[in-house]
């Protein structure tokens, strides 16, 4: 379902948006893009970014707001997990935000990061390029390899061909 509130979203046409996820408000999701089944965007406090081939996963909830300027940025190629929450903070290119994990207002994901399963990023944390984050609260327990960060660029890749795979869906749509 995709809400006009607030603001008006726009969807690429190449990206997939399950019919389940819900988009309200002032929300971008960009080329390649997906959102999938029971996510929840809500742009109607503040603007939500989904940037090229991001992937917000099945019951994820992203917010934006409630003051002016508090806006989520989803960087190109992140991997927003199954049940995650973000709210209102930048996650870097290329992060994994684990399933589960929460990334609370102001907080600053930096590029290739992985945010671990059931983490919890405080308000206005900042944390580094290529960290592994786990725990609650959550803390930089090291750094990552080069080959642990190419792994997140795979990963979308993976989402982003299989949501070409449901866009073809869609449009051969079987039932009412």
């Amino acid at each position: 379902m995709i809400l006009d509130y607030f603001a008006t979203p726009r969807v690429s046409p190449s990206a997939f948006v399950a019919e389940t996820a819900v988009v309200i408000g002032d929300v971008r999701i960009e080329d390649e893009a997906s959102v999938w089944y029971g996510a929840v965007l809500r742009g109607d406090k503040g603007r939500i970014t989904v940037s090229r081939k991001a992937n917000v996963q099945d019951n994820a909830v992203v917010h934006a707001g409630p003051k002016p300027g508090e806006d989520t940025l989803i960087g190109e190629g992140v991997t927003v997990g199954h049940g995650a929450i973000v709210h209102s903070c930048t996650v870097g290119d290329f992060s994994l935000i684990g399933m589960g994990a929460i990334v609370l207002s102001n907080a600053v994901i930096g590029d290739h990061c992985v945010i671990g399963a059931g983490a919890v990023v405080k308000e206005g944390d900042k944390i580094p390029a290529g960290s592994l984050v786990v725990g609650v609260p959550g803390k930089v327990i090291r750094q990552l390899s080069p080959e642990q960060m190419k792994g997140a660029e795979g990963n979308c890749e993976e989402y982003a061909e299989l949501s070409r795979q449901y866009l073809g869906l869609q449009q051969r749509r079987v039932g009412p």
